[in-house]
């Protein structure tokens, strides 16, 4: 049985060549992490196309990506939208979750790989889905644990509220990766090293394996099992000649 990297660097490649050789986009589904990782470790200008990346907000974490091919002269779009689902009654409404949420889609036999991130708000759920999958969770979906619900597509992605982010300030010697992490996750930079080696920390959907790693103004952090966070900036030096700087964690 071909191992699961094969197949999924084979269907990119499949993609990828058959935007060239049609000179239309081709997408993916929704990718995980360590998928990104593989797309964005491939040169895909040797296949004369490029890659590019959307999950319907800057700070997604599940993306679809798209093969342009060098020659496209027309315009597109990802296929994707934003379902919104609601209690029928806010009176009689449980506190609904993420889990639960994501659990109700997943019943209806829909697979993860067809939807992209899901935040909720106000216990509402808001979940990016592929446009032909996203009528029949609509149509099919009534419940959230105990709670009627109803799920409708959003009029635009702007609909999407987007996630919180906690402001955090702090002094670190350098802009080093495990430096970063230690200060909006607590903890020193050697217990942040195992996270790193163990390669479960990824920079703008990159799985970094250095700690040394520098980041940049506005680069994303995600580090599986604690979280995720955006760099902001560096506000000034100190006499000490540490970095005063800002970041924001995603909530």
């Amino acid at each position: 049985m071909m191992d699961k990297g094969l197949q999924i660097k084979k269907r990119l490649e499949e993609l990828a060549d058959t935007a060239y050789q049609r000179s239309i986009v081709t997408f993916t589904e929704f990718m995980d992490l360590e998928e990104q990782h593989m797309l964005h470790s491939v040169n895909w200008r040797d296949y004369g196309v490029t890659a590019s990346l959307f999950g319907g907000y800057d700070m997604a974490e599940r993306q679809m990506a798209a093969f342009l091919p060098d020659a496209l002269v027309f315009e597109w779009k990802y296929p994707f939208v934003c379902v919104k689902i609601f209690p029928e009654s806010i009176k009689f409404s449980e506190t609904i979750g993420h889990r639960d949420f994501l659990g109700a889609i997943l019943n209806l036999g829909i697979t993860r790989n067809r939807l992209g991130d899901l935040i909720v708000r106000d216990n509402c759920g808001y979940v990016f889905a592929e446009e032909k999958i996203a009528h029949f969770l609509c149509s099919e979906l009534t419940r959230v644990k105990h709670t009627l619900v109803t799920a409708e597509i959003c009029e635009s992605v702007t609909s999407f509220p987007g996630p919180d982010e906690k402001e955090i300030k702090g002094s670190v010697a350098s802009l080093r990766l495990d430096s970063m992490i230690a200060l909006v996750f607590g903890g020193s930079r050697t217990s942040i090293v195992p996270y790193i080696e163990n390669g479960k920390v990824f920079v703008n959907g990159k799985m970094i394996v250095s700690n040394g790693n520098l980041l940049k103004n506005n680069d994303i952090v995600s580090v599986r099992g604690l979280g995720k966070f955006r760099f902001g900036q560096v506000l000034h030096h100190t006499k000490k000649g540490r970095n005063l700087v800002v970041v924001y964690r995603y909530q």
